[in-house]
């Protein structure tokens, strides 16, 4: 938890939601009770906050001070309004590319892509409120400080970001190896948002059916896949090259 700024105690995590603070994650104790508790876990599902039921050992490691069964995460940065970054960067006149996160869950991973994207002038990432990577203090250091200099968003769900990108003109291409299509293929010089997978299951097929395009990596090794912030940065700079 080293560099992550923490609430603890179940009223003052309370009053920090109502009063707007942006909560990466709320650590919940398993088994607890009690009428503030539930007030607790009904407005965080109301806001919808990531949350994790934990035992009490866990709250515990996370902070030794009287934390009633409740420790939160506050986000170290403000979160930009989806629909306000895209109008703005359209309106600005340059080609948009916006990089959407499925799910990614690996903080290191995480900070790794935003760094990439700042040096290949993504114009913001959009990511899921739940189950995704957190901003800690590990995807800070990993994105060696890039995470203020990137418009960073979070929705509801990735489809939501995915239908307002076509809805303004965006192109949407998923990274996947489910397609013939390599990223040499597709046409990055128009106005597009990549999208990329978690670690684990890739990109929710739900989403690459309704994505404009599909475009994957060459590989010519016995590897099948690559690490995901290795797999964007080909993606990106492959955009890079095409628009130059």
């Amino acid at each position: 938890m080293e560099n992550q700024t923490q609430i603890f105690g179940i009223r003052a995590i309370i009053e920090a939601v109502n009063s707007g603070k942006t909560i990466d994650k709320v650590f919940l104790q398993k088994g607890l009770k009690g009428d503030l508790f539930s007030e607790l876990e009904s407005l965080v599902n109301k806001k919808s906050i990531n949350k994790s039921y934990v035992p009490i050992e866990k709250l515990n490691r996370l902070t030794n001070k009287n934390h009633q069964g409740a420790v939160a995460q506050i986000s170290p940065i403000e979160f930009f309004d989806m629909e306000n970054l895209v109008m703005n960067v359209i309106e600005s006149g340059k080609t948009p590319l916006f990089l959407l996160l499925d799910q990614l869950s690996d903080v290191r991973n995480f900070g790794a892509i935003i760094r990439t994207a700042e040096c290949t002038g993504v114009d913001g990432i959009i990511v899921q409120k739940k189950g995704g990577a957190p901003v800690n203090g590990d995807t800070i250091k990993t994105s060696a400080g890039a995470v203020f200099k990137i418009p960073i968003c979070k929705v509801d769900h990735i489809k939501d970001a995915v239908f307002f990108m076509q809805a303004s003109g965006i192109k949407v291409i998923s990274a996947t190896e489910k397609t013939t299509n390599t990223i040499y293929d597709v046409s990055f010089t128009e106005p597009c948002a990549i999208v990329m997978g978690s670690e684990g299951r890739g990109i929710n097929p739900s989403i690459i059916k309704v994505s404009d395009a599909r475009a994957k990596l060459p590989l010519l090794g016995e590897i099948e896949s690559l690490n995901v912030s290795v797999a964007c940065g080909a993606f990106l700079y492959e955009v890079v090259r095409q628009r130059r």
